[in-house]
């Protein structure tokens, strides 16, 4: 059944008779792609007609509400649909209180990330977390406050408008499977009040719960086994994915789906540019699946991204859908909702291969599962990224390792024994997350610096030179540079390789299809954080030892010659010039993985009418050489330049690449 757009009777009283036409005028151009999701979801009620209406209003409100300077960014930004698609987007993540304590400390900080180069900024979970564990703020109790210890919802609208003025753009977290069990409606619902109830999956007794157990996963199955907890206030089993405290929402009901859109309008009209929509996967449940991906999640995100270009179009939905290869293309909308889903979604393939090339040398496994992922509808992209706040799962499909050689399990299980350090020979130093030894699953925390190295090499050069110390007197009266020389030549050559291997990582990922990602701190070489094992809140939980407080007075080192941070932090800084330069770079390029005929060097071509850039990056620490021929073959015989090292290759000669060493090849500019 297919119904025409309402026009809210509200805004002839609360909007200008202009702008209730502008309303009226993206609703019905938009009201395919309103309608269609929600036809899906709620199309066989008796109400359908009703709810739709509501759904109407809700946006109508959040339109009403909007400020006038937003209202001219939605004109801007709909003047510039590919905003989010420019090679100067550029992004850096964090927690506030962990990078400035405060949202007006991170206000504050903004000359700093402007210095990186950065022109998107992700603030992970700041609205008003539950008392106690709350999952690293992923157990919000207020859709409508942030946290007291970050400052206000007037902080966060000031800190998108001094963001705005520097020409940045706003990312915040959206936890829309779940609420904690200490949110309003999660009260009322206990308190025995049915409207609420229904914003929940609830259960009488075990019978349901068991069968729907069969065929789920378990997220966390050290310290949240099941899917379910009993709820001792209500006499009822409520679903809960994650942890005991985290109640998953109910879509089936209407209601809640406008209360979540009304939460997101809100959040838009502080200023919020990008929503990252938390737990997308998990969404809706059905009975015999694993209750991930069903369609009706897509629907429920359609419906959402739809209803918010109506009321705020330069918002843009991100999807953290950390899910098979497979099942990860979809969530930028399919069929007729292609390009129509979320703008962006996390590119968890892309990362989880340049680990696995780190760790085996080669780059054959990334190239081949890399190659299987379809190209991105035109307006969205990926969000690209080495890491983030959540521990490594080993996406590496079955079929992806057999294509190639490999066995499945064993893969998983050899980047597991080597990202936590138990490998031999292996470089890095992580700690192995939630083992489940029904699955055999052993997921990875740990640093970028500590991944790749940086942490055992400083570890190793404080070994080295600790003998020498207690000879100095001996040295003093018996001179022996000689014996000195060799420990220093050592250590410094264990950190040059660990500085190699970050910075390989992130010059692929700032080459590829999107907006890559820096990781507060990875721009400085921050290591893991064991602290956190000191704090009873944080110690069951191994995510926090990668998830450091910024050292400012590191931070201060970027601008000494010769330190670790400042090598860092200058490559950052100019990995993000040289993006920006680059036309060839925007995401509406096509990027396709190509066979460079050398296992261990990665290839990607970016091409289209703005240029075309071949990437070629060494996984391995020895030099390797891609040939003329390959070269000549793929398109790349002459005019050659190096856009990283702004240098010309010479014309009619192999690339030769040392040790983790990454070129962007093409033409000049």
């Amino acid at each position: 059944m297919s119904l025409s757009p309402p026009a809210p009777a509200a805004l002839t009283d609360s909007l200008s008779p202009a702008d209730a036409e502008v309303f009226q005028a993206r609703l019905e151009a938009l009201w395919p792609d309103i309608e269609r999701p929600l036809s899906l979801l709620y199309g066989q009620r008796d109400d359908y007609s009703a709810c739709l209406a509501d759904l109407v209003a809700v946006a109508a409100r959040g339109f009403s509400a909007r400020p006038l300077r937003l209202r001219l960014r939605d004109v801007a930004r709909s003047a510039a649909p590919d905003w989010f698609q420019d090679p100067s987007m550029v992004g850096y993540v964090c927690y506030a209180d962990r990078f400035a304590k405060t949202l007006s400390g991170v206000t504050d900080k903004l000359d700093y990330l402007s210095e990186l180069g950065v022109r998107y900024l992700h603030l992970m979970p700041l609205l008003a977390p539950r008392p106690g564990p709350n999952d690293g703020g992923y157990a919000v109790a207020d859709y409508a406050r942030v946290d007291e210890r970050l400052g206000t919802m007037d902080d966060l609208a000031s800190l998108a408008a001094a963001l705005h003025e520097r020409d940045m753009s706003l990312c915040i977290d959206l936890v829309c499977n779940h609420t904690a069990r200490e949110h309003p409606w999660a009260q009322a619902a206990r308190d025995g009040d049915e409207v609420y109830r229904d914003y929940y999956l609830t259960f009488p007794d075990r019978s349901l719960p068991d069968a729907y157990e069969r065929t789920l996963r378990e997220i966390f199955p050290d310290f949240a086994p099941g899917n379910f907890t009993y709820d001792e206030a209500m006499e009822r089993w409520v679903w809960t994915t994650f942890n005991d405290y985290q109640w998953d929402l109910n879509y089936k009901n209407p209601k809640l789906f406008g209360e979540m859109l009304a939460a997101m309008l809100h959040l838009a009209n502080q200023g919020v540019d990008v929503l990252r929509m938390d737990a997308v996967a998990f969404l809706w449940k059905r009975l015999g699946t694993d209750c991930e991906n069903q369609p009706e999640a897509h629907a429920i995100l359609q419906a959402l991204a739809a209803l918010c270009r109506v009321a705020a179009p330069a918002l843009l939905l991100k999807a953290e859908a950390i899910v098979a290869p497979p099942m990860l293309l979809p969530y930028f909308g399919t069929g007729a909702a292609a390009g129509r889903e979320c703008a962006l979604a996390y590119h968890n393939v892309l990362m989880v291969m340049l680990w696995s090339s780190l760790a085996e040398r080669k780059a054959v496994l990334a190239t081949h599962a890399l190659q299987q992922i379809a190209a991105t509808p035109a307006r969205t992209a990926w969000v690209t990224y080495v890491r983030c706040h959540d521990d490594i799962g080993w996406a590496v499909t079955d079929e992806d390792a057999g294509a190639v050689g490999l066995g499945g399990f064993a893969h998983r299980s050899f980047l597991s024994d080597f990202y936590a350090g138990e490998f031999p020979g292996s470089f890095a130093r992580g700690a192995v997350f939630q083992h489940n030894p029904r699955t055999g699953d052993r997921r990875i925390s740990g640093s970028c610096a500590s991944l790749a190295g940086l942490e055992a090499a400083r570890h190793e050069a404080k070994a080295e030179l600790k003998p020498e110390a207690k000879a100095e007197p001996e040295a003093k009266a018996e001179p022996k540079p000689e014996a000195k020389a060799e420990p220093e030549a050592t250590a410094e050559l264990i950190i040059d390789l660990a500085i190699r291997r970050i910075l390989c990582l992130h010059r692929i990922i700032f080459a590829f299809r999107g907006i890559p990602l820096i990781y507060m701190g990875d721009e400085l070489g921050l290591e893991n954080d064991y602290s956190y094992r000191d704090r009873p809140d944080h110690a069951g939980d191994n995510r926090w030892l990668h998830r450091p407080r910024m050292d400012w007075e590191r931070a201060a080192q970027r601008h000494q010659p010769g330190t670790i941070e400042g090598r860092l932090f200058d490559a950052m800084a100019d990995l993000a010039r040289a993006r920006a330069a680059l036309p060839a770079l925007h995401a509406e390029a096509a990027c396709e993985p190509v066979w460079t005929h050398n296992d261990h060097v990665l290839g990607v071509l970016r091409y289209g009418p703005r240029g075309r850039i071949l990437v070629l990056a060494n996984m391995s620490e020895q030099p390797q050489i891609v040939t003329h021929e390959r070269l000549s073959a793929l398109g790349f015989a002459s005019a050659r330049w190096d856009h990283l090292a702004d240098r010309p290759v010479p014309d009619g000669q192999a690339v030769y690449l040392s040790g983790y060493e990454v070129v962007w090849l093409g033409g000049p500019e």
